[in-house]
């Protein structure tokens, strides 16, 4: 995996996460389900790791990072509650 190869995989995953908030925000949870699976697709080439960055590729990196672990928040904002409850619900 090149450094291309592992900007391009952080690029996709920052887009994938950036829809996934809005389709959360929507209430979208058909289009969450689908992209969260597309995701989960992207993510999974990083399982065999990927190669150290540096210079401004590495902060490329850490910029895209910050957005994901930024969607990622909004996206748990939006479902916590509503799985919360979901739970309560189920339990009456």
């Amino acid at each position: 995996m090149t450094s291309n190869d592992v900007l391009n995989m952080y690029e996709s995953l920052a887009g994938l996460t950036a829809k996934m908030s809005l389709a959360a925000q929507a209430g979208d949870w058909t289009s969450l389900a689908a992209l969260e699976k597309q995701c989960a697709t992207h993510a999974k080439t990083a399982e065999t790791g990927v190669p150290a960055l540096s210079g401004a590729s590495r902060m490329r990196k850490i910029d895209l990072l910050k957005q994901i672990m930024a969607n990622d928040r909004a996206i748990r904002d939006v479902t916590e509650p509503w799985m919360n409850n979901v739970m309560a619900e189920a339990a009456h």
